[in-house]
């Protein structure tokens, strides 16, 4: 009896971490997010003295990874990649797993910036002259963006609602699509992350303005939509890294600390740069506060879209 009450506390005690880590990562494997959260946990590993080994769970719009971190062990071995999009889609639809409870914040790590982009041979050449037309011109404006509820979607609406603009909304099924939709003039206008890069460099598109909280270095002349006037419309689709929601408080710090120093490392920050992210720290308190307050936000955008869950009759 002695032996087998003392198992538990053994294992309860036994120091962290005590075996190979598991970093579950929503997105198939070779693509950007993919590629710079391997190296992430390369530099994680000899911090920890563990191996970390990422396992891809792609499909269903990145949020594969909230139930399967609901159904872990809250041991600290077992983390996950979570997009910021994992709770929108929690208020989108009715899913059995709940991220602000079932997730345990561990810190925020990047972003990605969005951007305001219009064909080459748009005669706006400002985000006032766009909208200026779209109000005079009910309903007329075509716009595109990666899909329903994306953030893109969110960026967009959150401007033109302000000025009650009636505009067409073509969703696509990716940027390729979109980018070539703009490229071509199908549409007038779109929100696209960096995959608009080559296309804004190679003269194929124009970019109106980012989403960023300041101007991105990378196209220094484009104003940010904050400074347009705009406060409240800083989209970077910030993502982090979590746990299972019971996993112990001082695990939670281990991986905070660890990953802290681990994204600050040059090669890291060097492979986010590559792909037009940055770094964007936040600490496990206010990364939740980030969360929460996002969640708050959206779930008043997403009203006003009609695209809440429905509530059981």
């Amino acid at each position: 009896m002695a032996l087998a009450s003392a198992a538990p506390l053994a294992r309860a005690q036994a120091p962290f971490p005590s075996k190979p880590l598991q970093l579950m990562v929503p997105w198939p494997a070779g693509g950007q997010t993919d590629l710079t959260i391997r190296i992430l946990c390369e530099e994680a590993e000899p911090l920890l003295g563990q191996p970390v080994v990422v396992v891809n769970k792609p499909g269903a719009a990145g949020t594969l990874v909230a139930p399967a971190l609901k159904a872990a062990e809250p041991d600290g071995h077992t983390i996950g990649q979570v997009p910021i999009t994992v709770y929108r889609h929690a208020l989108m639809n009715h899913v059995p797993w709940d991220p602000l409870t079932d997730l345990a914040p561990i810190l925020q790590v990047s972003g990605v910036s969005f951007g305001l982009l219009v064909p080459a041979s748009s005669p706006f050449k400002t985000v006032t002259e766009l909208i200026d037309w779209a109000i005079k011109h009910p309903g007329e404006l075509i716009m595109g963006s990666t899909g329903i509820g994306t953030t893109a979607h969110l960026a967009m609406e959150e401007i033109l609602l302000q000025h009650n603009v009636k505009y067409v909304h073509v969703p696509y099924k990716g940027t390729a699509d979109q980018m070539l939709a703009i490229a071509g003039a199908q549409i007038m206008a779109g929100v696209n992350s960096t995959g608009f890069a080559p296309w804004v460099e190679k003269g194929q598109m124009r970019l109106l303005a980012t989403f960023n909280a300041t101007r991105n270095p990378r196209w220094p002349d484009a104003p940010t939509m904050r400074e347009l006037g705009y406060p409240q419309a800083v989209y970077t689709s910030p993502w982090g890294l979590a746990a299972p929601a019971t996993t112990p408080p001082a695990v939670i710090q281990k991986l905070h600390d660890v990953f802290h120093k681990a994204m600050f490392s040059e090669r890291h920050a060097g492979a986010l740069a590559r792909y037009d992210q940055s770094l964007d720290y936040l600490g496990t308190r206010d990364y939740r506060q980030a969360v929460l307050a996002t969640v708050e936000r959206e779930k008043k955008l997403l009203a006003r879209m009609n695209l809440l869950a429905k509530t059981a009759s």
